[in-house]
């Protein structure tokens, strides 16, 4: 039966393809629609082009190819790179190997040698068949999984399958089950899910983990002799609550001369870590941990990034350290890198330091005060020499034990964390340019930098013109600091108003995205000509390369190979890239899980988008997002106004903003799509 529905879907989208006069069915359009992203990854296509390459005629029709276009884009196979512009999204999903469609009908799918394609789905087993059901389409066929390869997947349970051959005789690619996620619904299967379907992973290799535990954990006599001694001196870790892997720590002592010795003390994971050893391997694929809602799924195995490296309080710690002298102007005098020896005094969550910075009471109160004075000055000065103040709000939720999310709130930066945000740019800043500067007479050498680029003037101009719609105003002429203070001026006067994490969202879109590269061309958005990457190396593979490249020149090593480096940086920044799509997934998925009682529950909320296809609202109370579909908004036929970001009725003239508040009852929480519905009450 189901070979012979595929057949009349081939018959109908042939035929109403090339008369163009057919209705066509919503089921033969939506594999249409995929069939051409999917022939043309790289291309960029709104609703009117979709609609005429697959010849759909009526207005019905192609809004229909609209509501197509807004799924595929929910479940990640399609993304929004523009509002109303789609490119097909080929991370996590796309096959490696040779995908040759003929012109008989008949595909073949043939793998590269060695490559597994992984794709995530619902197991669906009868008596003589299984397959795999790709519930967000990614794939327009089911993938058959003979009985003997279904490696113990039960019924109903998701799995992540690889495509073994695709016969230019059979309807559908064959695969085997690599691995069983578990039960759909639990929390467990589908955060691994969400990974899955990013190409992330979600345990560590056995051998990775027993060469971790093979370390030994004591630093040796000839370790100790090679390295500045800093367990004298006042040392402490400042990080969130909830942190085992403390990969930075602070020092300060005063000096003969009056002034202030900062020393900025970085696990040193290099130390540990040998080059293309089998930790390190594992560690450049991932290149980044992840930070799901509910765990870290960390780049190093937990023995390196929980134990061995972790600068934990009262044990000694091997560092990579920029030690810094301030004077009371906070201007640096004098600064050096070194690998040291720490030892913890204390550790410090974020909370406490806080209670310290306002009550001016608790452990080493005197040390801590000083510090965020200094640190004070630091972030001024940055921002008057042109930084940007994205300061933005984080969503976090309380889960029980089960991953169920109870509560919803938002963390916002204080002070203690203003504190070690900035020393922590301040040794970025200082071993970047410890080797980027040109030095008379010496060759420059090849390093790792995490650059920023100036924004797109258009896109600038198309965000100008969005924030005057709400009464503000913004230079983009003119030098660099006026810009900045420009755009400063607009995220403080923004502030705690309905419209601000629209415009902080937007403004941030309008920027270019940071990326790891061996150009330099400077971090527009930090104001600094010169910043690397060094102070995370525990969690980031970029510090860790940071790491052997200063280790190597500071011994007067020579420069590596420049487009060999380059091709690492481009690995390190799509798999950042990869990992924040997953981080974002994860809480969406949980925002809809904790919507899923609510239904029926009226909201208050700001219009966050405005489309052809319906309105985004973002909810005020817990900041979840969710669409009011153009069928809701019954009471009149709404035309969408592209220039100026709204829907307008036509009889009643009654008019949708961005930005606008609105009232609106929540109708639906799919959480296979991590998508919530509303109905408008207004």
């Amino acid at each position: 039966m189901k070979e012979k529905r595929q057949k009349e879907s081939r018959q109908k989208t042939s035929k109403s393809t090339k008369t163009g006069n057919r209705r066509m069915e919503k089921d033969v359009m939506l594999r249409s629609i995929i069939d051409i992203f999917q022939k043309n990854p790289k291309a960029i296509y709104n609703y009117r082009q979709v609609s005429k390459l697959i010849a759909l005629s009526g207005d019905v029709q192609k809004k229909q190819a609209l509501d197509i276009l807004y799924t595929l884009t929910e479940e990640n196979i399609l993304v929004e790179s523009e509002r109303g512009r789609f490119r097909y999204n080929s991370l996590g999903t796309i096959a490696t190997g040779i995908f040759q469609r003929r012109s008989n009908g008949k595909n073949a799918f043939i793998p590269e040698v060695g490559a597994e394609s992984i794709y995530v789905g619902r197991l669906q087993i009868s008596n003589d068949y299984a397959f795999l059901v790709i519930e967000d389409k990614s794939l327009s066929h089911d993938i058959f999984i003979p009985k003997n390869k279904l490696n113990g997947g039960k019924n109903g349970e998701k799995a992540t399958v690889k495509i073994t051959e695709w016969p230019e005789d059979a309807k559908n690619p064959i695969g085997e089950v690599t691995d069983v996620l578990g039960v759909a619904g639990e929390n467990n299967t589908e955060m691994n899910a969400i990974l899955a379907e990013f190409g992330l992973p979600y345990r560590y290799p056995e051998n990775v983990e027993q060469a971790a535990t093979q370390i030994p954990e004591k630093i040796t006599d000839e370790a100790l002799a090679a390295r500045e001694d800093f367990r004298d001196v006042t040392t402490f870790t400042i990080d969130p609550k909830d942190a085992k892997d403390f990969d930075d720590a602070l020092s300060l002592r005063p000096t003969a001369h009056g002034h202030w010795e900062v020393g900025v003390h970085i696990a040193d994971v290099t130390h540990y870590v040998r080059p293309d050893d089998v930790i390190d391997r594992e560690a450049f694929n991932r290149a980044t941990s992840v930070y799901l809602v509910d765990r870290t799924i960390p780049m190093l195995p937990e023995q390196l990034s929980n134990k061995l490296c972790s600068l934990r309080q009262d044990e000694d710690k091997l560092c990579f350290s920029v030690v810094l002298e301030l004077n009371e102007k906070v201007e640096v005098l004098a600064s050096r890198i070194a690998r040291t020896v720490i030892r913890s005094n204390r550790r410090f969550t974020y909370e406490e330091v806080q209670s310290i910075i306002e009550t001016g009471e608790g452990d080493y109160k005197d040390e801590l005060l000083k510090l965020n004075e200094l640190a004070v000055v630091l972030r001024n000065r940055r921002f008057a020499n042109g930084a940007i103040d994205f300061d933005r709000y984080e969503v976090q939720f309380e889960i029980d034990d089960r991953g169920k999310p109870l509560s919803v709130s938002f963390k916002e930066s204080k002070e203690a964390n203003h504190l070690v945000e900035e020393f922590m740019l301040l040794a970025n800043r200082n071993v970047a340019e410890a080797i980027g500067k040109n030095t008379k007479g010496k060759i420059k050498k090849t390093f790792v930098y995490r650059v920023h680029e100036q924004p797109d003037p258009d896109k600038m101009q198309n965000f100008v013109e969005f924030i005057g719609r709400f009464g503000y105003k913004m230079k983009i002429s003119g030098s660099k600091s006026d810009f900045t203070k420009s755009i400063n001026n607009l995220l403080d006067k923004s502030k705690g108003k309905p419209e601000q994490n629209l415009i902080e969202t937007l403004a941030i879109r309008s920027m270019q995205k940071a990326r790891y590269s061996v150009h330099n061309t400077g971090h527009y958005g930090l104001a600094f000509p010169f910043y690397t990457h060094f102070t995370s190396p525990i969690r980031r593979y970029p510090d860790m390369m940071v790491h052997r490249l200063l280790a190597s020149y500071l011994q007067g090593g020579r420069s590596v190979n420049s487009d060999a480096y380059e091709d690492l940086c481009d690995h390190c920044s799509a798999m950042e890239q990869l990992a924040a799509n997953a981080e974002r997934a994860s809480v969406k998925y949980k925002q809809v899980e904790f919507m899923s009682d609510k239904i029926g529950q009226v909201f208050n909320g700001v219009i966050s988008g405005v489309t052809e296809w319906g309105l985004y609202v973002e909810l005020n109370a817990n900041k979840c997002e969710g669409l009011i579909p153009m069928r809701e908004l019954n009471d009149d036929f709404y035309t969408f106004d592209e220039q100026n970001y709204c829907l307008t009725g036509k009889r009643h003239k009654h008019i949708y903003r961005l930005g606008d508040t609105i009232s609106v009852k929540i109708a639906q929480a799919n959480l296979q799509r991590k998508q919530l519905d509303f109905i408008p009450m207004d």
